[in-house]
């Protein structure tokens, strides 16, 4: 890749990311594992590549959602245990093995196509308690676990389930957390190798610490953003996250200059104005077209006109001494923030991070 002066970048601070492992831990308590999920390459920050950070800093279990993401960490030389959170497909219980990594299952028929292989498999027992989407029934647990007992094959590491709403509805969560609870007092009974057991994502850390059993499942806390904004007194995080590009063009133009595809917005004075290669095939929505706005300079200057695949225009009539290569930031965590952007987009700040394209260089700092 070449090094073009005002290429996009997404800086993430790895000290930010570490300070905020450490505040989860004294949440937990020591006696409870922290598993990151660095999913989707880390929630877009690549935060997977620098897996041996992760490790020096003693992390010994991951969480991916795809056997793909599980493959890429064992090439870049994680030795830990990697859960994958996504019941495969069948035909990747091959590489599953290969690559040594557990698998969460959430049905017996997968039980089934397992047991047919002659490799060992350790895997997690997902409960569906509420989310509708993956695990089996409370009531199935005794009926899954004697199928696995079964295959000689079947390791049953770990117990988990998934919260749908531990955000912004405790009672249902609790009634989660109940009814995972009747799944796991039959499992304690009926299966010796049981290692972890897990509930509790990000919101689910901050708020039902009965939920926390002895393995936590961190994902955006972990990058230093809350799932709700209620949640901001219960821990202190730090945003690890800035992405920025820089002034590639200035001009000025006269009043009633058109910017940008479709004639949105039209100069209404002279007015300065600067063009910032990124856009929308960066991952930036043309939703911010003439109301997002950025950061130059410590000041902020407003978005106009249609944001365009690989740039957007800026008016920085009203900004002194702004140069050709000077930075932009869409957020940068003090002016702007990644909520100020999830909310223009009608989103949460979970898509915001994680779909900036691979076109944005990472940057760790």
């Amino acid at each position: 890749m070449t090094d073009r002066v005002w290429e996009a970048k997404l800086e993430i601070n790895l000290n930010d990311i570490f300070h905020n492992i450490n505040e989860i831990k004294k949440i937990v308590g020591p006696d409870v594992n922290i598993m990151p999920i660095i999913k989707d390459n880390g929630y877009g920050t690549y935060l997977n590549t620098r897996i041996k950070d992760l490790e020096n800093f003693g992390i010994n279990i991951v969480g991916v959602a795809i056997v793909d993401e599980g493959i890429k960490l064992r090439e870049l030389g994680y030795t830990g245990d990697i859960l994958i959170l996504n019941q495969p497909m069948d035909t990747e219980i091959e590489a599953a093995h290969k690559y040594n990594l557990i698998i969460g299952v959430g049905s017996i028929d997968f039980l089934n196509a397992l047991g047919k292989h002659p490799y060992e498999f350790k895997i997690h027992m997902e409960i569906g308690t509420g989310m509708g989407r993956t695990g089996i029934r409370p009531s199935k647990t005794e009926e899954y676990i004697e199928v696995a007992s079964k295959y000689p094959n079947i390791i049953i590491d770990g117990i988990y389930t998934h919260f749908s709403c531990s955000d912004c509805d405790e009672e249902y969560t609790r009634k989660q957390i109940n009814s995972f609870k009747t799944a796991l007092d039959v499992a304690k009974t009926k299966i010796s190798t049981l290692r972890y057991i897990h509930c509790c994502n990000s919101a689910g850390i901050l708020s039902f610490k009965e939920a926390h059993f002895n393995l936590v499942r961190p994902g955006l806390i972990l990058y230093g953003f809350y799932p709700d904004e209620s949640l901001k007194e219960k821990i202190n995080l730090k945003p690890s996250i800035k992405l920025k590009s820089k002034i590639s063009f200035l001009k000025t133009v006269p009043e009633g200059t058109s910017i940008s595809y479709g004639r949105t917005f039209i100069t209404k004075r002279e007015s300065k104005i600067a063009t910032v290669p990124l856009g929308y095939a960066d991952g930036i929505r043309r939703t911010l077209s003439n109301k997002g706005k950025v950061v130059i300079n410590g000041k902020i200057a407003p978005i106009i006109g249609t944001v365009c695949m690989d740039c957007f225009m800026v008016d920085v009539t009203d900004l002194e001494d702004v140069n050709v290569y000077d930075d932009v930031y869409l957020w940068d965590n003090e002016n702007i923030f990644v909520e100020d952007i999830a909310k223009i987009y009608g989103t949460i700040n979970y898509e915001v991070i994680s779909t900036i394209s691979q076109r944005v260089r990472r940057e760790f700092v």
